[in-house]
């Protein structure tokens, strides 16, 4: 799904890792040497509603742990993800990246009791700063963004990952909601590039090859967009494999996914298969300019607080 190493990426993007660049850690974990001033606004503001739903970032590190609550109910005893056994004695999806990460939090406030009751949905935001302290952006451990990150030295870049929404939760309005708080986020942080992996369920690339070929075809990325699998890690997409029913095709995928697609997100070359988690990734890239401007009237803030 969305475990990543640093392999370069720091030094693309004019960051600073903490060992040695382009090493490859087997397991690297960030080291907790410093942590991002002012992580959490007690009075962040509500980014977006929607009948009972309502999306904005967490406020507080008990709020972060009840979104990896969230997240290992649905990754670890829901789907087919394998739990270290760390995870299983705290029954949280944690990893040493989630430190330097905001984490947006989708909130039914009509289930009622704790709070943590009440969060329904949430993803991992990573911008160039967590990525500096982190040593790098957690994708680089299935796919090779330094090149990325080079050719575009001076845009900002914000990494998306460990998409989670409960199963009552899975349709259009929380993922609409999801994308209104992305939207505010990337407007209050000036972002120009969305990137982050995205999953289909399962390990085999031939019971896969259809979807996989529909995802290449149809948001194939130009030359300047393009990404590899870190060496040894990519599977190769099958272009040649003939879609005869597109539609049907769009509409099979998992909804953030077609979320990725419908605002203009590009496909990289090559799918990872991620054991662990029991899923075949993509790497999506979303340039800001790319988005649609029906769903920035949709997604964006009208109030033009947020204005370039």
């Amino acid at each position: 799904m969305d475990l990543y190493r640093m392999a370069g990426a720091g030094a693309a993007a004019g960051l600073r890792p903490f060992y040695p660049l382009g090493a490859i850690v087997k397991g690297f974990v960030p080291a907790p040497v410093r942590r991002m001033r002012g992580r959490f606004d007690p009075g962040a503001e509500v980014l977006g509603r929607l009948g009972s739903l309502e999306v904005r970032l967490a406020r507080s590190r008990e709020e972060v742990k009840a979104a990896q609550q969230l997240r290992y109910h649905v990754f670890y005893e829901e789907m087919s993800a394998r739990p270290s056994r760390v995870q299983k004695l705290t029954r949280r999806d944690k990893d040493g990246f989630d430190r330097y990460c905001d984490h947006l939090l989708v909130i039914d406030r009509t289930r009622g009791g704790p709070l943590g009751d009440q969060i329904v949905g949430t993803y991992r935001l990573m911008g160039e700063e967590g990525a500096a302290l982190a040593g790098g952006f957690y994708t680089a451990q299935e796919f090779d963004i330094a090149p990325l990150l080079a050719r575009h030295r001076g845009k900002r870049f914000l990494e998306l990952g460990r998409s989670c929404v409960l199963k009552d939760y899975r349709g259009k309005r929380t993922v609409e909601l999801l994308w209104q708080g992305i939207y505010a986020y990337v407007r209050q942080n000036r972002i120009d590039v969305l990137f982050g992996c995205a999953s289909l369920s399962g390990t085999d690339p031939a019971t896969l090859a259809l979807p996989l070929s529909f995802l290449k075809t149809s948001a194939a990325a130009p030359a300047e967009w393009r990404v590899r699998a870190q060496p040894r890690r990519g599977i190769a997409i099958d272009e040649t494999i003939i879609c005869s029913d597109p539609r049907r095709a769009l509409a099979a995928l998992p909804p953030l996914l077609k979320g990725y697609l419908r605002i203009g997100g590009y496909i990289g070359e090559d799918a990872v298969v991620d054991h662990q988690f029991g899923t075949t990734d993509v790497l999506v890239v979303v340039p800001v300019v790319n988005i649609n401007p029906r769903y920035i009237e949709y997604y964006g803030d009208t109030s033009g607080r947020f204005a370039a």
